[in-house]
């Protein structure tokens, strides 16, 4: 939900902006379309940032770390495993 309300404020900044810069606000309207085109460029890249959860534990040389937490979108506990050679990590729900 928060993220959409980012989106929201995100858009109506850009569109405020545009339209202010059309009607001759130039300093104003310019930071607006700067927070705009930040926060929806901000939102929109999280979701491909942060990988999605795995059902099972990865096989080899991850070592399963202290780090859990509850994931906000399924409220499962969600365990953190990490190869130490190339620090990638994995999240793993249970």
């Amino acid at each position: 939900m928060l993220r959409n309300v980012i989106i929201g404020l995100s858009a109506a900044a850009l569109v405020g902006g545009v339209l202010g810069m059309a009607y001759g606000g130039f300093p104003a309207g310019l930071v607006l379309i700067v927070w705009g085109v930040l926060g929806l460029i901000g939102t929109l890249y999280e979701r491909f940032r942060y990988k999605p959860l795995e059902a099972t534990a990865p096989l080899g040389n991850w070592q399963e770390t202290d780090e859990k937490f509850i994931d906000d979108e399924t409220g499962k506990t969600v365990t953190v495993f990490i190869e130490r050679r190339t620090g990638e990590r994995k999240y793993v729900s249970r």
